[in-house]
């Protein structure tokens, strides 16, 4: 009975022995949405979750000093982005590329909504919606239009669209504005 004692107690202790190896670094920026219309408030909830995590690795760590330095190592940044709908639906996204963009001297801004993207103008006019598909890939709808949208690897949204007439498809580039 001793011996299972000592044993059990042995274990415990050495679970609170073992080292850190990585620093962590959390941080959660949430935006609440009110919306009001005809069928009273509704409230969108946007969590963004941003960390870095750094691997912990020492200059001379088969050395006898008793202080050791720690070596310089690449911080691994993720953000996630979720999104709570007013209906209760949660959607995450990996990458948030809500921005404001040029294309043939117009500016546009385009925001989260609750499925996808929506594109909106300079004077605040709702210009066209950009919806996921399973390709990572986006379906533009717009007045008379839809093409076949993409994010490049600079950030720019292009857009391709079928030329029936033509038969040819034109390419348009939103150039992502560095602010």
């Amino acid at each position: 009975m001793k011996t299972i004692i000592l044993g059990m107690s042995a274990f415990i202790f050495s679970l609170n022995i073992q080292a850190q190896n990585q620093n962590v670094k959390s941080e959660v920026k949430t935006t609440i949405t009110t919306t009001k219309d005809s069928d009273g408030e509704k409230k969108s909830v946007k969590s963004e979750e941003v960390r870095e995590v750094q691997n912990i690795e020492l200059k001379d760590a088969e050395s006898n000093t008793l202080n050791k330095e720690m070596k310089e190592t690449p911080i691994q940044v993720t953000s996630v982005t979720k999104i709570t709908n007013p209906d209760g639906s949660t959607r995450t996204v990996d990458i948030d590329r809500s921005s404001y963009y040029m294309s043939n001297n117009k500016t546009y801004k385009v925001d989260l909504d609750t499925y996808g993207y929506k594109v909106i103008s300079s004077d605040n006019r709702h210009t066209g919606l950009l919806r996921k598909t399973s390709t990572n890939s986006y379906i533009y709808r717009a007045k008379g239009k839809t093409a076949i949208g993409y994010f490049d690897t600079n950030g720019n949204l292009i857009l391709e669209t079928y030329n029936p007439k033509l038969d040819k498809v034109t390419v348009e580039t939103f150039t992502v504005v560095k602010k």
